[in-house]
């Protein structure tokens, strides 16, 4: 069963997109690949956040999506975050959506495409755990702003070398 449909977002997800955007800020700042995700619960608590740290855990597992997930289950205390929305300032991966989807998550916000990275559940045949609880995906809010500081990024990275 795919993904309902996309939906457009709403003015009252500004401000949970520019919590987003700040700790990808504080990705930046720590030198990790700019992105940052907030859990919402259903009644607008923020419940999660996290930041990439692929870099200061050396393992690839260390994305804003999982830091996300994890403090909001920890909130919770529970794994299952039915009804709630996750704010993330790049299209997730694979493995995050995923994440995403076994976590029951309902709503995800994304502002950046990720061309190379991101991940399309309607481009597959996907078992039906994977689009049961995701009920839409909302795309494009803050996209100049997360473009900009992610080119940002990526100058700055490959005039220092790395």
């Amino acid at each position: 069963m795919p993904i309902k449909k996309e939906q457009p977002f709403f003015e009252h997800d500004m401000p949970y997109m520019k919590r987003a955007y700040e700790l990808a800020l504080q990705a930046f700042d720590a030198g990790e690949i700019p992105v940052g995700a907030v859990m919402v619960s259903p009644d607008g608590q923020i419940i999660g956040l996290g930041y990439n740290r692929t870099e200061i855990e050396q393992c690839q597992y260390a994305h804003a999506e999982l830091f996300a997930v994890k403090s909001a289950c920890a909130f919770k205390n529970d794994w299952r975050l039915e009804g709630c929305t996750l704010y993330v300032t790049l299209q997730p991966c694979m493995m995050c959506y995923g994440l995403l989807a076994l976590s029951r998550v309902e709503r995800i916000v994304y502002g950046a495409e990720s061309p190379i990275y991101g991940f399309q559940i309607d481009t597959v045949s996907a078992h039906g755990v994977y689009t049961k609880h995701t009920k839409c995906i909302s795309r494009g809010i803050m996209k100049e702003e997360i473009e900009f500081l992610l080119r940002n990024f990526f100058k700055k990275v490959r005039s220092s070398g790395q």
